[in-house]
C-alpha cells in the first residue's frame, strides 16, 4: 500500500518553515467565487468522468494513462486555451482510444477561462498539463469546485505560485479530495524499491549525487503574422520563463523531485550555479537559458549536483548516481545498487507496471475508497527545489532555501487575454531580454 509522500511532514516544521504558510500567505484566488458545484466524488463503482485542461501532447499522454489505469472512466470534456489545439486532441483522443472518449461540441472549451466552464460540466477529476503557469491557478479552482486533481509537473514557475499550491493542498486535505503529482518517479515501483534502500541504509550515509538531463534541442511552432504578441508566446511557452519556469523548472524538475525524496524531503541550504545562452541565442528562443549547472548544499557537507542541457549536436545523457559510504545507487540504464568500486549488487524486480498508469491506479482506488491521496507537499517542494537552483542561474549569486521560498516576485502577466502584452516584450532589435549572471536580479 502506498504510503503518503507527506509523512515526513517533521523535517519541514523544525526547519525552514516551509509549512508555516500564515507568514507567506498565498496571493488571492484567482478562483475566488467560482461555485463548488459537487463534493468529492463518492466511494463506489460509479463510472469516473474526467476533464482535461491543456491539450497538448503530454495532455494527450495524461488522458490515454488515466483511461488505460480505469476501463470504465470516460473523457467528457477538454479545455486548451486555444481552440484549434483543443479540437484537434478531442479528435486525435477519439480516433486512438474510441468510446472511453465522450466529449460532444459543448464540452470542448477554449480561451483563458474556459477551465471554468470544463470545471462546471460535471466532472470527477481533473487532468492539468497546461504551460506550468497555470498550474496553482488551475489546482486552486479545481479544488475549489470539488473536482479531484492529477497536475503534471512542475507546480509553478515562482514562489508565490509554490505558496499557492500549498494553500490549494490544505484546502484539499479539508475536502477530502486527491491533489495527485505528474511526478511519476514516486509511482514506479523500481524506484520504491531503490530509494528504499538508500533509506535502509544499503550504501551508508549519502554523500553526494548527481544527476544529467542532457537532451537535444526541442519544438518550435514559429510565428504567424496575425498573431498577438501574446499569442506567439502562448504557442512557443517553452520559451519563455514565466510560462515554462525555464527547462530546468519544466524538464530537469523531475530529478529535483527524486533528490528530495532520497534526502527523506529536506530542502537544501542554499544553491549556487552557471548558466546561459550558448546555442539557442535568436530572439524566437523568448528568454530561456540552453544550459544549466546547479550545486545544491545540504546539513553535514552533502551536495547535490545537477546538469541540464538542451544544444544539438553534444553527447546526451539522462542519468542520477547517489554516493554513499558504503556503495553507490545508480540510474542510467535502469536501477542498480552498486558497491564501492561500482560492481552491481542489486537490480529491482520487474514489475511490468507502467509508472504513468500506476499512478492513475492508485489515484481512482483512493478516491473510491474514500481515502484520497494529497501529493501536495511534495509537489510543491520539489517544484520550489527547482525554482532555487533557476534562482541561482539565472542570477549567478548563491541563493538561499529561506530566500528563494519568501520571494514576493510574481511571474505573470498584469491581465490575460490575447491582446494583452505579456511579462517580458522585445526590444527594438526583436530580442527579449534574457538574464545574465551577476547582473539579473532575482530577489
Amino acid at each position: 500500500m502506498r504510503k503518503s509522500n507527506d509523512a515526513v511532514v517533521p523535517v519541514w516544521q523544525s526547519r525552514r518553515q516551509f509549512l508555516v504558510k500564515s507568514g507567506l500567505a498565498a496571493s488571492t484566488s484567482l478562483a475566488a467565487g467560482l461555485a463548488v458545484h459537487r463534493s468529492a466524488h463518492a466511494a463506489g463503482s460509479d463510472a469516473l468522468k474526467i476533464g482535461l485542461i491543456g491539450c497538448g501532447g503530454r495532455g494527450r499522454g495524461a488522458v490515454a494513462s488515466a483511461l488505460a489505469a480505469d476501463r470504465a472512466a470516460k473523457l467528457t470534456a477538454v479545455f486548451d486555451a486555444f481552440r484549434d489545439q483543443a479540437e484537434n486532441s478531442r479528435k486525435a483522443l477519439k480516433a486512438s482510444l474510441g468510446a472511453q472518449v465522450a466529449v460532444d461540441d459543448d464540452h470542448c472549451f477554449s480561451g483563458f477561462d474556459g477551465y471554468r466552464k470544463l470545471l462546471e460540466s460535471g466532472v470527477d477529476v481533473a487532468l492539468l498539463a497546461e504551460p506550468p503557469h497555470f498550474r496553482p491557478i488551475h489546482i486552486e479552482a479545481c479544488i475549489e469546485a470539488g473536482v479531484h486533481v492529477f497536475a503534471e509537473k512542475p507546480m509553478a514557475v515562482d514562489a508565490p505560485g509554490v505558496r499557492r499550491v500549498l494553500a490549494a493542498g490544505d484546502k484539499a486535505r479539508e475536502k477530502k479530495l486527491s491533489l495527485v503529482s505528474g511526478f511519476e518517479t514516486r509511482y514506479s515501483d523500481g524506484a520504491r524499491q531503490a530509494i528504499g534502500r538508500i533509506h535502509a541504509g544499503e550504501i551508508g550515509d549519502v554523500v553526494a549525487i548527481h544527476t544529467t538531463y542532457n537532451t537535444g534541442p526541442l519544438w518550435h511552432r514559429g510565428r504567424k503574422p496575425e498573431w498577438t504578441e501574446m499569442e506567439f508566446q502562448m504557442r512557443n511557452w517553452y520559451y519563455f520563463t514565466w510560462l515554462s519556469g525555464d527547462h530546468l523548472v519544466e524538464q530537469h524538475v523531475h530529478y529535483n523531485d527524486a533528490v528530495c525524496w532520497i534526502m527523506h524531503e529536506e530542502p537544501p541550504l542554499s544553491a549556487w550555479g552557471y548558466g546561459g545562452r550558448q546555442v539557442r541565442t535568436e530572439a524566437k528562443y523568448g528568454d530561456i537559458f540552453d544550459h544549466h549547472s546547479v550545486v545544491y548544499d545540504y546539513p553535514g557537507g552533502v551536495r547535490y549536483f545537477a546538469f541540464t542541457r538542451q544544444q544539438p549536436g553534444c553527447d546526451n545523457e539522462n542519468s542520477k548516481i547517489v554516493f554513499g559510504t558504503k556503495g553507490q545507487l545508480r540510474d542510467t540504464r535502469g536501477w542498480e545498487l552498486c558497491d564501492l568500486k561500482g560492481k552491481v549488487k542489486w537490480t529491482p524486480a520487474r514489475s511490468g507496471k507502467n509508472p504513468e498508469v500506476n499512478c492513475f491506479e492508485e489515484m481512482f482506488a483512493a478516491i473510491r475508497a474514500g481515502k484520497p491521496i494529497n501529493d501536495s507537499l511534495a509537489m510543491a517542494r520539489s517544484t520550489m527545489h527547482a525554482i532555487l537552483g533557476r534562482m541561482a542561474t539565472h542570477s549567478g549569486q548563491r541563493v538561499t532555501w529561506e530566500q528563494a521560498l519568501a520571494s514576493n516576485r510574481v511571474l505573470a502577466p498584469k491581465s490575460y487575454a490575447w491582446d494583452a502584452p505579456p511579462p517580458v516584450l522585445p526590444g527594438k532589435d526583436g530580442q527579449y531580454p534574457y538574464p545574465i549572471p551577476g547582473v539579473t536580479k532575482v530577489l
